[in-house]
């Protein structure tokens, strides 16, 4: 179950679970309730989302949980894996006591910030959780520190999965990047989650960009044209480049290194995706995820404080010191090796089988 199977981190991991399950031999059925497909997945999908009308009111979406409801009674399914965002105390009890009734679950939690998926009662909707087969979580401080801290019992952690097909999707670079030495960040463009302004400030103080760096950032989102506007104001804005969504490993793989200013994460794929091409990343050390990823002065860079002079100074070094980059060039595909489909897919194997024996 998850919103969509396009537009972030979450849903690029659920729709990579079903190719891991296909491949261990399970019958896949994805439900979605948002059309927005930009992944590959496996399995047979219910697109709810085919059915939602931009002006529709409750009505529209009640009828689509009770086809889903007569979905999962047709197919008798062993167990319901959940992905999704849970932001609704009653709506999650009303799932779970009605929708995903007497059906074994597993609730994934991809954030740190509890109010995506604990909702506005973090500590009642904890009980619900406590119910499940088990609750995953997609890094050891979720699985650690969160879940303790909201009295969930049943946690283990699962590390999202990089996919090795991602380094034989390299391609030309857009021509406007083709020729230019350049630093990229990527993801939604949501201010409030992932601080783009503190970067666009950072990259100015670098003044890496009177040396001929760029900045790239890719995606789209509510405050793109609002940074767009912001970065008019600033002396590097010649070396900014906003670039649409698409597929980015092309664009990640000539990057010089990665960056990641994200407030809150939960397992930053942006990091693991770089590293397993290659590409070195300079990381804010913020709550979950970083740390587990980015060995500092190995492969990347891990700035413990959101000062722009700091990162700055990051980005200086990184693009700067030859040395220090090759290095981490060197060893970045081996320090994600862990997070590989096929290791991630045995440990999701193993649980599905416990789950439904």
């Amino acid at each position: 179950m998850s919103i969509s199977l396009g537009t972030g981190g979450a849903e690029r991991s659920a729709a990579m679970l079903s190719e891991m399950l296909h491949h261990h031999g399970h019958d896949v059925h994805i439900a979605i309730l948002t059309n927005q497909i930009a992944y590959p997945y496996k399995g047979t999908l219910l697109n709810l989302g085919l059915l939602k009308s931009d002006t529709e009111k409750f009505g529209g979406r009640f009828k689509r949980i009770l086809k889903l409801r007569a979905y999962l009674k047709k197919h008798s399914f062993d167990l319901i894996i959940d992905h999704r965002t849970k932001t609704n105390y009653n709506r999650e009890v009303f799932y779970h006591k009605v929708i995903y009734k007497g059906i074994p679950k597993i609730y994934v939690v991809h954030s740190a910030n509890k109010a995506l998926y604990f909702s506005d009662a973090p500590k009642k909707l904890a009980k619900t959780y406590n119910k499940n087969n088990t609750t995953v979580g997609v890094s050891n401080y979720i699985t650690e520190q969160l879940f303790p801290s909201l009295g969930v019992k049943n946690g283990q952690t699962i590390h999202n999965a990089f996919d090795d097909r991602w380094g034989a999707d390299i391609s030309a670079v857009p021509e406007i990047l083709q020729h230019k030495k350049y630093i990229l960040s990527y993801g939604r463009i949501d201010d409030t989650v992932k601080d783009f302004t503190f970067l666009l400030n950072a990259f100015t103080a670098s003044n890496l960009w009177k040396d001929g760096c760029f900045l790239v950032i890719l995606g789209d989102g509510p405050d793109k044209e609002q940074l767009k506007t912001f970065t008019q104001a600033l002396p590097s804005q010649e070396n900014i480049i906003f670039l649409p969504q698409q597929s980015p490993f092309s664009i990640v793989a000539k990057a010089q290194c990665v960056t990641l200013t994200s407030r809150f994460e939960g397992f930053p794929m942006v990091l693991v995706e770089a590293l397993s091409l290659g590409v070195p990343v300079v990381s804010l050390d913020i709550v979950s995820g970083p740390s587990e990823i980015v060995n500092d002065r190995e492969n990347g860079l891990l700035i413990p404080k959101r000062e722009v002079s700091l990162f700055a100074e990051g980005l200086q070094e990184m693009m700067q010191n030859e040395a220090l980059r090759k290095n981490c060039e060197i060893n970045a595909k081996a320090s994600v090796a862990q997070f590989s489909m096929q290791e991630i897919s045995k440990k999701w194997n193993q649980l599905v089988q416990d789950a439904i024996r």
